[in-house]
C-alpha cells in the first residue's frame, strides 16, 4: 500500500465515523420528538393541544407561555398517592425479587442437581409466555386467597421474573469454578459461596436484573387493573387512565401525568446505564 493510500484510509474511517454519528443523532432526535411534544403540551391548557398541529409550525414544539397548571391539577387528583404506591411496589419487587432470582440463578448455575436443565427450560418458557395471558386466572386465584386490593397481591407476581433469573444465571456461569473450589477448601458452604463470592462479583448483573424487575412492575397495567381496584392501592398507570373522562379528555393533565410517570424510570435508567450496559456486555463471557 502506498503512503498516499495509507494516509487516506484513516481519513475515510474518520468521515465514516462522523457520518454514522450524525445519522445516530438524527435517529435519536426522531425518538425524542414525541416525548418533547408531550412535554410542551403538558405546559399548555388542554384546549391548545392540537391547535398548532396542522399545519406544523414552530409553536407545535415550543410555547412562549408555559404554565404548571396541569401539574397542579395532578396534585389535586389521586395520582400523587398512586405514584407513591407505584414507587413502593416497584422498590419492594426489586429488593425481594433480586433475593429470590439471584438464589434461583445461583442454584441453576453452580449447584449440580438432577433435573437442573428441565428447571431452566421452565424458567425460559415462563418469560416467553405473555403475562397478560395468565393475568385473569391468576387474579381469580388471588381473589380466593384474599389478596385482592393488597400490596402483597400487587408485588407477588413480579418476584420470580424468568428474564432476571436467565440474566443472572448466564452471568454466574462466567464466574470461574476455581473460585468455588477455593471457597469449598476454606470451609464455605453453598450459602457462603453465594454471599461471599458470587454476589460481590455480580454487582453489574444484579443492577441489570433489578432494572428488569423495576420496569416490569412500573409499566404493568393489566395486573394492577385486575388486582388493585380501590383508591388506597391504585398504581400510577391506572390513575393516569382514570384521568380520561367519559365525554371529555383534558389532554394537558394527561400529558403532565405521562411526563411524571416517564421521568422516574428514565432517571433511574440513565443513573444506572453504565452498570446495565456492563451487565449486558459481560454476560456469557468466560
Amino acid at each position: 500500500m502506498s503512503a498516499a493510500a495509507a494516509t487516506k484510509a484513516p481519513g475515510r474511517r474518520t468521515l465514516g465515523y462522523i457520518a454514522l454519528s450524525v445519522l445516530g443523532a438524527c435517529v435519536g432526535l426522531l425518538f425524542l420528538i414525541p416525548l418533547w411534544w408531550t412535554f410542551v403540551n403538558s405546559l399548555r391548557p388542554g384546549g391548545d393541544t392540537f391547535r398548532y398541529l396542522n399545519p406544523l409550525q414552530w409553536e407545535t414544539f415550543f410555547t412562549l407561555t408555559p404554565n404548571l397548571d396541569n401539574y397542579a391539577e395532578l396534585l389535586r387528583s389521586n395520582l400523587g398517592l398512586a405514584m407513591l404506591n407505584s414507587v413502593f411496589v416497584s422498590a419492594a419487587t426489586v429488593v425481594i425479587g433480586l433475593v429470590i432470582c439471584s438464589m434461583a440463578a445461583f442454584a441453576l448455575a453452580a449447584i449440580p442437581f438432577r433435573g437442573s436443565g428441565a428447571v431452566f427450560v421452565v424458567v425460559v418458557v415462563s418469560f416467553l409466555i405473555p403475562f397478560d395471558a395468565i393475568a385473569i386466572p391468576l387474579a381469580d386465584l388471588f381473589r380466593d386467597w384474599n389478596l385482592q386490593n393488597t400490596y402483597a397481591g400487587l408485588i407477588l407476581p413480579g418476584l420470580g421474573n424468568g428474564m432476571a433469573i436467565f440474566l443472572l444465571r448466564t452471568f454466574f456461569l462466567a464466574i470461574p469454578k476455581d473460585l468455588v473450589e477455593a471457597g469449598r477448601l476454606d470451609g464455605l458452604g453453598w450459602w457462603g459461596i453465594f454471599r461471599r463470592i458470587y454476589l460481590p462479583l455480580s454487582v453489574p448483573s444484579l443492577i441489570g436484573a433489578g432494572l428488569t424487575l423495576f420496569l416490569f412492575q412500573w409499566q404493568s397495567y393489566v395486573w394492577p387493573l385486575l388486582n388493585g381496584t380501590d383508591e388506597q392501592h391504585i398504581l400510577g398507570p391506572i390513575a393516569l387512565s382514570n384521568l380520561q373522562g367519559q365525554f371529555n379528555v383534558d389532554y394537558g393533565v394527561m400529558f403532565a401525568g405521562s411526563i411524571v410517570l416517564t421521568v422516574i424510570p428514565l432517571a433511574i435508567i440513565i443513573g444506572f446505564q453504565r452498570f446495565f450496559i456492563q451487565s449486558v456486555t459481560t454476560t456469557g463471557l468466560k
